[in-house]
């Protein structure tokens, strides 16, 4: 089992097998969160930040299978490799929920440069996920990038 850092803690980066075991007391939540979200590309990424917000409320209720999302979430970030605007686009429009026009008034720049750098994120944080997929690091390539 390969160790990961985050925010200065150690967890465990387990493969998707030991997550569907005892790792989890919802084992169904992990094949649930596979299915929602195809992590290997941009949509999927976008669509687990909107929901952000809710997997951290649901890990306090027990959903361990959140608690994993999260944890690479953020170590997905890390390794990114964004610039600080994009960082600091992705947090204010996912992490604060602010609209891209309130987001480009916070960062001095247009909404169109908000999204532009909200995509350019959205791609390389892709692109971790899809190099743990490709690595079998407990995530599936999606169909279309299996085929």
């Amino acid at each position: 089992m390969q160790v990961k850092k985050y925010d200065g803690y150690a967890h465990p980066k387990r493969n998707r097998g030991d997550l569907m075991g005892s790792a989890t007391n919802k084992p169904d939540h992990h094949q649930q969160y596979d299915a929602r979200y195809a992590l290997d590309n941009a949509v999927g990424v976008r669509r687990l930040l909107a929901d952000y917000h809710a997997l951290k409320q649901r890990r306090f209720a027990g959903d361990t299978a959140a608690s994993d999302l999260i944890i690479d979430l953020m170590t997905a970030i890390e390794r990114a490799g964004l610039t600080d605007r994009q960082r600091q686009a992705v947090r204010l429009v996912y992490g604060e929920d602010m609209s891209q026009v309130d987001a480009a008034n916070e960062l001095g720049v247009s909404k169109q440069t908000v999204n532009r750098l909200v995509d350019v994120a959205m791609t390389k944080i892709a692109r971790v996920y899809e190099s743990w997929c490709r690595r079998g690091e407990g995530y599936v390539l999606s169909e279309r990038e299996a085929e």
